[in-house]
């Protein structure tokens, strides 16, 4: 405790103010503030806090809500209203629930229990579904609100409490790593200039850390006890969303201090590189600007959800027409014929009203026919699938539940696993097209790795990438046996550069060249192999002097602080710095013998490896000026004196900045330098070239008067005096090199991201980053290839410094009209584009006169980057996206600058990594890393979407079959009215005898295993083209369910009524014939699902089979009550139809006919037009197991599965491989070209053999 209490004070000691130059730490000033104090008070400016005094916050008007937060749907009260609400909107659920009352009336053909239980049955599991869903996200919301923070009790003391006890005037210490729990009012921090590092990734997806620092009258409160008197007040804007702004006034110690930004700490971004802050909790709980940027999830339905209407629609209309002709025709045969029939005793005039039967009375036709109507409409209403959407709900939790359980989606870095948020949307996750995701924690791992570097003209590290790894393996194959030898030598190593090899991971085996793959690094933040650095055998390279500069550069060119951990027994130190380039940089000099190890206000001190007398010696350098790094600047520079006198300016920056500024007398490795940033940028590293110069003595002493006098200035000019002055002395600088820093890709990125291009997914690129970073990740993740022409929409300055919105579309349409029309008249189509648009282009560009244009030209590019893109712009494009293709969009982020993305897409995930929560409250579904989108998609995408599609085909046609033949007996029996099968025949239908097996198909059904599925990505794209679920297929179901229930009845009707049922004579009653014809529709549906489906396991054949002979048993057991309750099947199956065998006879001919037209359909598709899926089954099926994956047809058909793409890891390998056999081509005539231009060559042909 006590040594680091130590490092923390002697941490400091810095006073980062003195160091920067610019505007991120400077004092906001009371001259520079006028407008917000004249503000304070007004509207929206009329929050007071009293730092504190929570206890002045409890009574109006300045009580404040607390700080908990809530994301549920429901709560006590509201759940039972709105939960009914949701269900009765849905059309199925309406009309049964019109059903049910109409049964209270007398007017349904059912009795009241056999109409209410199923429906009371159905909404109440799907009731129940929610209810668990809102459950779990109250779980989560209990989970943050129970985050404990130190917050000041009384004299001093700070004790745990929990973030949703927190009011606004508490005082909270936060330490480090930790998020802050509210909007905070920074009072001050363990550097006693007050200042912290806060990192806003979680907000606005930015890995750079910001800087906020406290009013200077605050510096006193850096311990605890010094709040026990503390009282304040704080004077400020209202509540709003806003991430950037803030105004107010704080009144201490009888003085009134202005606020700004730099003194917010913002809810749900962290405390990094710095020990402690206290602060006061401005705004909590929904006030949070956090919180009001957030909306409330959206509710979403799936493209087959949607669709299901539209069947439920026509099968409604179906019910009605069905209906009409029933109620029209009951009528005319009333008037025309019933009449007659004496027997039949309908009421005329002469009846009294006691005898008056409503529903057959020639007297009143109107009102008998819609009284027919209704009865018919309830009769009927079989045909609408009561049981479907509770089947759905039940199906798509058990999906969810296998998705949650699946151990190849669990990640054992993190122990976390894919987590489906909601179970709405399963079958959508097989039918995307575009995926729109983030960068910053989605796709990187937030971690800066040194990989590669140039110093003199000579490119060191010799680490190779994978692509180049899969290239040189394909490549072995084809290469004609040659050999070269190559010695590790700088000569060597210059020329064979220009074929992007690297000499260390280089080596002739059997005649071929190939590329070996180095082991993993051991040294966070450093990842470099090369032997003629390492192991400081870099003494013993040529331009020493220039290779020493460059460590030194790196080690004394940041802003970083040493900092003592684990491994100060071996002599190393960790690091903390404003950027985790800055880190890499200075483990990476640390691994060179350039040791960064101490630092005070003026000083810097190395351990350096002196080369002369082969031993470390510690050297200190005075730190005279930081010229900070920022977006416009693009570089960053020190100037600093060593022991004996001299003065240099060492800068690090963009090439293409260090490249201007330098000397005449500083190109000397430029050209060289050159080549290896195009090859770095290929590889997708960051790149930063390093410079210096020696300034005289004179020459700073006059800069500096200059520059002392521009930081001194207060007021608007100080910017542009500060850069004037930076200018003067940034000049004629000399090149060093330039170093690669890989922005570390999640484990996976590139295969996954290859997997779903050949999926034929298109992935665009949305980040907040700068261009180039985004160029470079998308190298890394095979978004963009060498070869790929890339199109860049970007304003130019002058139109930006103008700011004409007329002038600013004209140039962005412009350049969109040529890129797309160089993009149409394009000789080769297959030739890749990609486009690259930044932020402010991405405004105009997506205006309402230009934006179908730019869109028409994104779809068109294979792929898309957008960078320096705001939240509100993520959100925008992804709508845009939507609407304008009509394609299913995916998003995918881990950060709240992401939630209004996920919210817009059709669906939305959440990356669960370290950066929050906010991304995975308000996604659809959450996993720990990016690469499990693979599976979720290409595997139980594929597997939801055929599961639902073919659940909800079979409802169709199974309720058609059963339905219809209702209407036929109606018709057959001259609209008597009689029902043919008993009530709780039609209860046990939906609910009972025909569930079990649908369920099993929509959990279990797979068209091939996961592991094919990932072998033959195209097959995902049957969801995207919508195979399974087109309209010719629904069709298709209805059609065969109209065709086996008119089989099923006349089969019945014909074969029965000539027939004597049993030996003594008697023919079918009514009992006898619907348990029959009940029978064979029980045997018949759920045939046909076995026919269905496609992958077996015994829980589908105990549903199937146990379904049937459930209907025996139900059989059985209800014809064994007394009469009065079984009615016409008591003891039918006993007494009546099982001892004859015509009952078993029909049963199997039925069957068999009303399957016959699926079965041969089946069989000409399989024979004469199969499907991908069909040919991998029968391939599986027929070839032996031990070498089917051997097999040539099967590895055509894996060949044929993978669609065409230009973006991914074996577009870029396809690339590479093209690339590295020119390479070779031409190496080999050159070796051709020297042998035969050789004396000794041309001696040999010249002289004549005897």
């Amino acid at each position: 405790m006590a040594a680091a209490t130590s490092r923390r004070r002697k941490v400091g000691k810095i006073r980062w103010s003195n160091l920067y130059s610019f505007a991120c730490l400077r004092p906001s000033t009371s001259e520079e503030r006028p407008a917000g104090r004249e503000v304070l008070g007004q509207p929206g400016f009329s929050r007071v806090v009293f730092c504190n005094e929570t206890h002045l916050h409890k009574k109006k008007p300045y009580k404040y809500p607390y700080n908990n937060i809530s994301t549920t749907k429901y709560n006590v009260l509201t759940f039972l209203p709105r939960a009914l609400f949701e269900q009765f909107r849905r059309v199925a659920n309406f009309y049964f629930l019109l059903a049910a009352v109409f049964s209270l009336f007398s007017l349904a053909p059912f009795s009241r229990a056999s109409l209410i239980a199923p429906l009371v049955f159905v909404v109440g599991i799907s009731m129940l579904k929610e209810a668990v869903e809102d459950w779990h996200r109250f779980l989560q919301d209990l989970d943050v609100n129970n985050r404990t923070v130190k917050t000041h009790r009384s004299n001093g003391v700070f004790e745990d409490k929990s973030w949703k006890e927190l009011r606004v005037g508490d005082v909270v210490k936060v330490n480090k790593d930790e998020y802050f729990p509210s909007d905070l009012l920074l009072l001050s921090s363990s550097y006693e200039d007050g200042v912290c590092y806060v990192e806003t990734m979680n907000l606005d997806g930015e890995t750079n850390l910001k800087i906020k620092r406290c009013l200077e009258a605050c510096l006193c409160l850096n311990e605890d006890k010094e709040f026990s008197r503390f009282k304040a007040i704080v004077r400020c804007e209202d509540p709003n969303p806003n991430l950037y702004t803030f105004v107010g006034n704080l009144e201490f110690k009888k003085e009134s201090h202005p606020l700004s930004p730099s003194q917010l700490l913002l809810r749900d971004s962290k405390l990094r590189n710095t020990d402690y802050i206290y602060g006061v909790v401005i705004f909590s709980g929904h006030d949070t600007k956090a919180v009001r940027n957030s909306t409330r999830s959206p509710s979403k339905r799936s493209r087959i959800e949607r669709k299901m209407d539209h069947i439920i629609y026509i099968l409604f209309s179906m019910l009605v027409l069905v209906s009409l002709v029933s109620s029209i025709g009951s009528s005319m045969f009333m008037k025309h014929d019933m009449v007659d029939w004496w027997y039949l005793r309908l009421p005329d005039d002469s009846n009294s009203e006691e005898d008056d039967d409503r529903f057959f009375n020639p007297s009143k036709p109107v009102k008998s026919a819609v009284l027919q109507f209704i009865r018919a409409l309830i009769l009927y209403g079989y045909l609408i699938p009561i049981s479907l959407y509770v089947s759905i709900e039940v199906v798509k939790v058990l999906q969810t539940m296998l998705i949650n359980k699946d151990i190849e989606l669990y990640d054992e870095v993190t122990c976390k696993s894919v987590q489906a948020r909601t179970s709405n949307l399963n079958e959508e996750l097989g039918q995307v097209e575009m995926i729109l995701s983030d960068k910053t924690g989605t796709l990187t791992c937030n971690q800066m790795e040194f990989r590669k570097c140039s110093i003199a003209g000579i490119s060191y590290g010799g680490d190779i990438t994978e692509v180049d790894l899969a290239a040189s393996m394909r490549m072995n194959a084809d290469f004609e046996p040659f050999e070269f030898s190559m010695e590790e030598t700088e000569r060597a190593t210059r020329s064979f550069e220009l074929y992007e090899f690297s000499v260390s991971g280089f080596s002739a085996q059997n005649g071929n060249a190939r590329l070996s793959k180095t082991e993993e690094p051991v040294i966070k933040g450093f990842n470099f192999r090369d032997d003629r650095l390492m192991n400081k055998n870099w003494i013993h390279g040529t331009n020493l002097s220039d290779i020493t500069m460059f460590f030194r550069v790196m080690a004394l060119c940041h802003t970083g602080i040493p900092i003592e951990d684990d491994n100060h027994k071996t002599g190393k130190l960790s690091y903390e710095a404003e950027s985790p380039e800055e880190v890499s940089f200075l483990i990476a000099s640390q691994e060179f013998g350039f040791q960064f190890f101490r630092r005070t206000q003026s000083l810097m001190v190395l351990k350096e490896f002196d080369p002369s007398s082969m031993r470390e010696v510690e050297r200190e350098y005075k730190l005279q000026n930081l010229l900070e790094f920022s977006s416009s600047r693009k570089r960053m520079s020190v100037i600093v004196s060593n022991e004996d006198g001299q003065i240099f300016l060492l800068c690090k920056g963009a090439d293409s900045i260090i490249f201007d500024r330098l000397d005449d007398n500083g190109r000397t490795y430029e050209q060289a330098t050159a080549l290896h940033l195009s090859s770095y940028a290929e590889d997708g590293f960051r790149t930063l070239a390093f410079a210096y110069r020696e300034i005289e003595a004179g020459e700073y002493e006059r800069w500096n008067t200059i520059f002392t006098q521009a930081k001194a200035t207060i007021g608007p000019e100080r910017e542009e005096l500060l850069e004037q002055a930076s200018e003067m002395i940034e000049k004629d600088l000399i090149l060093l090199g330039v170093v690669a820093v890989e922005d570390k890709l999640q484990k996976g990125v590139p295969e996954c991201i290859d997997k779903l291009a050949q999926a034929g997914l298109k992935i665009w690129l949305l980040t907040g980053d700068k261009r180039e970073t985004a160029i470079n990740i998308g190298f890394a993740c095979s978004l963009l290839r060498q070869d790929m022409m890339q199109f860049h929409l970007s304003l130019s300055r002058e139109a930006e410094s103008n700011n004409e919105v007329k002038a600013m579309e004209e140039e962005i349409l412009q350049q969109i009209r040529s890129s797309y029309k160089l993009l149409s008249e394009e000789g080769n189509n297959e030739a890749p584009y990609g486009l690259i648009i930044d932020g402010k282009a991405l405004e105009i560009a997506l205006r309402g006169d230009i934006k179908d244009e730019f869109l028409q030209l994104a779809v068109n590019c294979a792929s898309v980057i957008c960078c320096r893109v705001s939240p509100k712009q993520k959100a925008l494009i992804t709508r845009l996206v939507k609407q304008y293709t009509g394609r299913t969009t995916l998003a995918i982020g881990d950060g709240a600058n992401d939630v209004g993305m996920i919210q817009e897409a059709d669906i939305g995930v959440g990356i669960s990594g370290m950066e929050g929560m906010q991304a995975v409250m308000a996604s659809d579904f959450s996993l720990p890393q990016f690469r499990f989108l693979e599976r979720l998609l290409i595997v139980h995408g594929h597997w939801c979407y055929q599961r639902i599609s073919k659940m909800v085909l079979y409802f169709v046609y199974k309720n058609v079959a059963f339905g219809l033949t209702l209407f036929y007996y109606e018709l057959y029996t001259s609209f008597s009215g009689e029902v043919l099968y008993d009530d709780w025949y039609m209860t046990m239908f939906n609910v009972m005898l025909t569930s079990l097996p649908v369920i099993a198909l929509g959990v279990l059904e797979q068209d091939v295993s996961s592991d094919i599925c990932l072998q033959f990505p195209a097959l995902y794209q049957q969801g995207p083209r919508n195979v399974h679920f087109s309209w010719s297929r629904i069709v298709g179901w209805l059609l065969n369910g109209m065709v086996t229930s008119l089989v099923i009845f006349l089969a019945n009707i014909y074969i029965l009524s000539p027939t004597a049922l049993q030996q003594n004579g008697f023919v079918a009653d009514i009992g006898s014939l619907g348990a029959i014809t009940y029978t064979c529709i029980i045997w018949t549906v759920n045939c046909q699902i076995a026919l269905f489906t496609s992958h077996f396991t015994w829980i589908q054949h105990l549903s199937i089979w146990g379904s049937i002979i459930l209907w025996y048993i139900f059989l059985l057991a209800y014809g064994a009550l007394p009469p009065n309750l079984s009615g016409n099947a008591f003891q039918v199956l006993i007494e009546v139809i099982g001892p004859t065998p015509l009952y078993w006879t029909i049963t199997m001919l039925v069957v068999i006919v009303s399957l016959l037209p699926y079965f041969v359909h089946i069989v000409i598709q399989r024979s004469f037009y199969p499907m991908d899926d069909h040919i991998i089954q029968e391939m599986e099926k027929c070839l032996k197991k031990d070498d089917v994956r051997d097999n040539q047809m099967w590895l055509r058909e894996q060949r044929n599965s993978q669609m065409s793409t230009h973006v991914g890891f074996s577009a870029r390998v396809e690339a590479k491989v093209v690339s590295f056999s020119q390479q070779m081509q031409q190496k080999k005539v050159s070796i051709y070209r020297s042998v035969t231009n050789s004396p000794i060559y041309r001696s040999i042909t010249r002289t004549p053999f005897s």
